[in-house]
């Protein structure tokens, strides 16, 4: 799994925007949602390549055989055509970026 962390010392102050502006200088456009306690998504996959980046909340993802969770500032990179599933977890909900390669 290709797992990157927010990195103050680098990236400066998380936010919303400069989460979104480092995503879309990778060349992805952004979309961002925000998901209930308790929702889940069954194993799927795209058609493009994309990164689910998380601003604030708890969502695990599994592909690859391997379990990962999310939370602020992490962005975890799911190739073209990878099965992949995806929960919140805890009672807060989770405040994601989803970017699509453009």
């Amino acid at each position: 799994m290709q797992l990157e962390h927010w990195n103050p010392e680098t990236d400066g102050p998380l936010s919303e925007s400069a989460l979104r502006q480092k995503l879309e200088a990778k060349g992805y456009r952004v979309s961002r949602y925000t998901y209930p306690p308790g929702m889940s998504f069954p194993s799927h996959t795209h058609g493009v390549d994309k990164i689910d980046a998380v601003l604030s909340g708890r969502f695990r993802m599994a592909m690859q055989g391997q379990s990962v969770i999310l939370e602020a500032g992490d962005m975890l990179t799911v190739p073209q055509g990878q099965s992949h599933t995806a929960e919140v977890v805890g009672n807060e909900p989770v405040v994601s970026l989803d970017a699509t390669r453009a």
